[in-house]
């Protein structure tokens, strides 16, 4: 019974849509008159966003990376 609620928790957090506006209100006023006068630093501020994103994916892959090779030189030297 627990993990039939747990799966409906988890399905309800992945369908369930909330809209949510980021941007401070100086970003959104100085990107509407530029895209309104035909600007692209609406797009500019998108890529800039998108890069910054990955980075924390990026260290936590390389962390990950390490405490696994960690953990395997350390179940190799148990064996032994």
């Amino acid at each position: 019974m627990i993990a039939l609620k747990k799966i409906l928790l988890l399905l309800f957090l992945i369908f369930i849509k909330v809209v949510a506006y980021s941007q401070c209100a100086m970003c959104k006023a100085t990107l509407e008159s530029d895209m309104a006068s035909g600007g692209t630093a609406g797009n500019s501020i998108n890529d800039g966003i998108i890069y910054l994103m990955g980075f924390p994916y990026l260290l936590m892959a390389v962390v990950g990376y390490f405490v696994y090779k960690h953990y395997k030189k350390n179940k190799k030297t148990e064996q032994v």
